[in-house]
């Protein structure tokens, strides 16, 4: 069950949120009171999405110092994982649809989203780790069993809501990490393609192989593979349909790290682990001011670009957090971040 958030418990963190939502590729920002208009967007939005936060449920920890809590509809095909103790901050989503091979159907999807929602407003968490608790696969993509009951219409909404699902990954404001191990073809890759991070076990298949099957990538994996790898490189991966291993995505840029696989099938898992623990102890605003700056400044052009991240360092300048780290330089010692 659902425990609700205390009263004003995401506050601090629906600011970073809607402020991520809040920039447009079309956002004028060298015209002026266009900051202003900006702040004001951001203003209204956040007490919109504070008031949502509040009355969404904070997730039961499981592991070190916790336990594991299940999805609303009981069918256990997204489980949320809270590390405790050394790992406190890092959060898992975990995918556990075994006998569809965690393909995307109705219930995985509404209980993704479900985690999505529950995770972005709990200040505790720093990083979000996609793992498959399905030996041999990350996500097998669309249930194409499922989609066969489905009128076009409805197909058509489906797919309209996966990638909604995709951008809402995306849209998380703390870094995300997709430890890839086995399959992650179609949704499956585009699923990990919406996580800033991408691990994966040597042995590891991915692709877009849509146009196998008569299809082509509609859950955003036509416009973040071209970002990721470049344009050329990702045309021909989807005109063919191609997967490649572990060792071939790094060598394109698909994913971040490689690693052999180990005897328990989690090398991937285990090198996420270590990533998520090396961005713990940094300024937690700070990180998602980056992210933001990033994600929004990569998309416009050079200029515009410098006014998101002067927007985004202007954020952070009052934070505690900022001034936690100019002592802790003075004095010569470790910082020690609040996320305030």
């Amino acid at each position: 069950s659902y425990v609700p958030l205390p009263s004003g418990g995401c506050r601090k963190h629906s600011r970073q949120w809607v402020a991520q939502q809040s920039f447009s590729p079309n956002l004028e920002v060298g015209a002026g009171g266009s900051l202003k208009a900006w702040k004001n967007r951001t203003m209204l939005r956040l007490g919109r999405a504070a008031a949502g936060c509040r009355a969404l449920a904070a997730p039961h920890p499981r592991g070190a110092g916790g336990h594991s809590k299940r999805s609303s509809s009981g069918r256990k095909e997204i489980l949320i994982n809270v590390h405790g103790g050394e790992s406190s901050g890092i959060a898992e989503i975990l995918m556990t649809r075994a006998h569809a091979r965690n393909s995307l159907g109705k219930v995985l999807v509404n209980e993704l989203f479900r985690a999505l929602e529950s995770l972005r407003c709990d200040e505790r968490i720093r990083v979000v780790v996609f793992k498959s608790e399905v030996k041999g696969v990350f996500c097998a993509g669309a249930d194409l069993k499922e989609r066969a009951q489905m009128n076009d219409t409805e197909v058509g909404h489906f797919v309209h809501r996966l990638r909604s699902l995709m951008d809402e990954i995306a849209a998380l404001p703390m870094p995300t990490i997709a430890a890839i191990e086995g399959y992650a073809l179609g949704g499956g890759l585009e699923l990990a393609l919406a996580c800033d991070l991408r691990i994966a076990a040597s042995s590891a298949k991915m692709g877009l192989i849509e146009t196998t099957r008569g299809l082509l990538p509609g859950a955003g994996g036509t416009q973040r593979l071209p970002r990721c790898i470049g344009i050329g490189l990702a045309k021909e991966l989807i005109f063919t349909g191609r997967q490649v291993d572990g060792q071939q995505a790094l060598s394109l840029g698909l994913v971040n790290h490689t690693v052999p696989q180990n005897d328990e099938g989690d090398a991937a898992y285990q090198r996420a682990l270590i990533l998520a623990k090396e961005i713990l102890p940094q300024a937690p605003i700070a990180v998602k001011m980056g992210k933001l700056a990033i994600n929004r400044g990569t998309e416009v052009d050079i200029a515009s670009g410098m006014a998101i991240e002067g927007m985004c360092y202007a954020q952070n300048i009052p934070t505690r957090d900022r001034q936690e780290g100019m002592a802790a330089f003075r004095e010569k010692r470790p910082p020690q971040f609040i996320g305030e």
